[in-house]
């Protein structure tokens, strides 16, 4: 006969005569010689309260597994103890197990694992595994803070704009903005992976408000938002009224304000002119920026020459950066260029930007490219990005060119480009790099003088005016004279032979 009894009424039933006496536990323990340690507590228990009664003891450790789907106990074990006299005492004695709560106290602890069980933080913390994974295995030395910290602003929402947000998203990076005026057209969802045919009706939703929610609803941890706004531009008038003119002021206002609140800036909209206004403030605010510009099988990815921070001469040199000899002829002229040295997108260019689609016509008027071109720029222009991060100089780093790839790289990601430009139909890419341009219309000492000490003013006077305006400014109208002079010695040289 077997007799079964709770613990709580064990004092009742050892008082009997028993021939064999076995207590059960709930043994969390896997190990197949060794039960586990809330057994000690228990045996510490029996010992003091019913050592009197029994001398040894069966202890059976129910242990309950799922394998399989097949349940199984056929790994509880099953042995004898033999219980040491203790003299009784009132005192409860001292358990293992036990330790300091918040409040000091020893007693059992409470863990929060609602955060584990989180799918946000679940989804966080598996979206950097394959970045853990890399400075683990591969690069060490990755300092992936520096780009998950990086407070990115997008200028242009479409092709370029959603295939560099989706890069950044796989770097980590957790801040991102987009700007752009335009809504989602029926055309764009198969180029344009952040959106849906869904988004094209009713006249399409806003291009930088839709992709700043798809980046939510991909991974809910980052930190997107998007601006419905234009950007003024060269040759565009915002004279018309003073209704135009204040809302002109108003985005100028809004878009210094979001460039002044982020590290980098990836100029990726579709006209030559509309990259002027923010690559001027860029460089006066000393922000580092990122191009992208596509053609037909062609594309430019480039960082714009990084200006040195105002309380130095523009006439130092930084000690680390060797002085490069002016009179070196051929290639060596443009090697260990330092990045405050580099050029911008508007440094090799001798005409001030305008209005590019005035002749147009509307075919004319959108960016016709290969359909791959844009993920291969936009991927690009992101990695351009961490590897000037992980330089140690960051946007100050010397310019890595095509004649580099055979040397040892700077970083532990390799080369640090000025510019790649690549050649779909080739396969092929070349590292170019460029001076700053004196007379540059955007990045020069007299534009961004005018700038700093007019403000709207100056950009007021650029947005009505003609191209003429920013060449008479810079000099290039001088040098186009200065040419155009020489040209025509030149002919009449010619005439007297």
């Amino acid at each position: 006969m077997v007799l079964v009894s709770l613990l709580k009424h064990c004092s009742d039933f050892f008082k009997g005569q028993r021939t064999k006496i076995t207590i059960g536990v709930y043994d969390p323990c896997n190990l197949a010689q060794y039960p586990g340690w809330p057994l000690r507590n228990f045996l510490v228990l029996a010992a003091h309260r019913w050592s009197s009664c029994f001398s040894s003891v069966e202890v059976l450790c129910f242990r309950d597994r799922t394998m399989q789907g097949v349940r199984d106990i056929t790994h509880s074990i099953i042995f004898e103890v033999k219980l040491p006299e203790m003299a009784f005492s009132p005192d409860c004695p001292k358990a293992v197990g036990w330790e300091k709560n918040q409040k000091g106290g020893m007693g059992p602890r409470m863990v929060n694992l609602s955060e584990c069980m989180d799918p946000k933080r679940l989804a966080e913390s598996s979206v950097d595994l394959n970045l853990k994974l890399m400075c683990w295995r591969l690069v060490p030395t990755l300092d992936l803070d520096k780009v998950v910290s990086a407070k990115c602003l997008l200028l242009g929402a479409g092709t370029l704009g959603c295939n560099v947000a989706r890069t950044l998203m796989g770097w980590g990076v957790r801040h991102i903005t987009f700007v752009d005026n335009a809504k989602i057209s029926y055309s764009n969802p198969v180029r344009q992976p952040l959106y849906e045919f869904e988004d094209c009706l009713a006249g399409g939703k806003p291009k930088a408000l839709a992709a700043a929610d798809r980046l939510q609803r991909i991974f809910p941890g980052v930190n997107a938002r998007g601006f419905n706004m234009s950007i003024p531009m060269p040759g565009h008038p915002v004279n018309f009224s003073s209704v135009t003119l204040e809302q002109a002021r108003r985005d100028v206002e809004q878009l210094e304000q979001l460039i002044d609140s982020h590290d980098i800036v990836f100029l990726l909209m579709d006209t030559r002119e509309s990259r002027w206004l923010p690559a001027v403030i860029a460089a006066s605010k000393r922000k580092l920026v990122i191009n992208a510009a596509l053609g037909f099988d062609t594309f430019v990815v480039m960082r714009h020459g990084l200006k040195k921070p105002k309380q130095q001469g523009s006439g130092d040199l930084c000690p680390s950066h060797p002085v490069v000899p002016a009179d070196l002829l051929g290639s060596s002229l443009f090697a260990n260029i330092p990045g405050y040295k580099l050029g911008c997108y508007f440094c090799n260019d001798v005409v001030a930007p305008g209005d590019s689609t005035r002749d147009r016509t509307l075919d004319q008027q959108c960016t016709v490219s290969r359909p791959g071109l844009a993920m291969i720029a936009g991927a690009l222009a992101v990695e351009l990005m961490v590897s000037v991060l992980q330089h140690p100089e960051g946007g100050y780093a010397i310019a890595s060119s095509s004649d580099d790839r055979m040397n040892e790289p700077p970083t532990s990601l390799g080369l640090v480009p000025h510019q790649i430009r690549g050649f779909l139909s080739r396969f092929d890419n070349v590292l170019p790099v460029s001076l700053a341009f004196d007379k540059c219309t955007a990045c020069s000492s007299k534009v961004l003088d005018q700038y700093e000490r007019e403000g709207f003013n100056f950009l007021a006077k650029v947005f009505n005016s003609s191209h003429s305006f920013l060449e008479d400014l810079t000099g290039l109208t001088l040098l186009h004279q200065e040419t155009q002079a020489a040209e025509i010695w030149d002919m009449s040289d010619d005439e007297t032979v």
